[in-house]
């Protein structure tokens, strides 16, 4: 029975020995600052952009602060992996793009549309592009568009000019 007992003592003391000599071989300062420490700037940022979603935007008057090129940029990174907007493009997951300024809401004969849009039926104004960009489901309800929307209104103003460029009838900018 005292072997027994003396060998659980002993590997015990020998664990925690181990233990301790892990800790001496293997020491790591501990950073004075957490790495992941949120910062008020952030939080600064989140309060404008829930200031600018509560304000009605004029779209007319952000063209004037963003232009084509911008526009493309934003399009390639949030549209392009589900739109075309070339001349002659095809359907994607959504409807191709060009020249859709102007014309009726779910009116691509070729692409099989929500039956939301296809009732929506009017049509796609600077305004009512740029409602259904900042929230397409809350929209157009029942729309089959998964996008969360474009929060930011410049980014939003920079799509639409560009989408006007792409077409051969543009809307009037005025």
């Amino acid at each position: 029975m005292n072997k027994i007992i003396v060998s659980i003592v002993l590997v015990i003391i020998l664990v925690l020995g181990i233990n301790k000599i892990a800790d001496v071989i293997f020491y790591v300062e501990k950073p004075e600052k957490s790495v992941h420490q949120v910062t008020t700037v952030a939080s600064s940022t989140t309060a404008e952009t829930n200031a600018e979603n509560s304000e009605p935007v004029n779209i007319m008057a952000l063209f004037s602060s963003t232009s084509t090129v911008d526009g493309a940029k934003v399009f390639k990174k949030t549209c392009s992996a589900c739109h075309s907007i070339a001349q002659g493009g095809g359907n994607k997951i959504g409807p191709a793009l060009w020249g859709v300024l102007g014309k009726q809401a779910g009116s691509i004969s070729d692409y099989k549309y929500s039956k939301a849009m296809v009732e929506y039926g009017k049509p796609w104004s600077f305004e009512e592009m740029n409602g259904f960009l900042t929230k397409p489901k809350e929209w157009v309800k029942g729309t089959k568009m998964s996008f969360a929307g474009l929060k930011n209104a410049k980014d939003r103003a920079a799509v639409i000019l560009y989408m006007n460029t792409e077409t051969n009838n543009p809307l009037p900018l005025n």
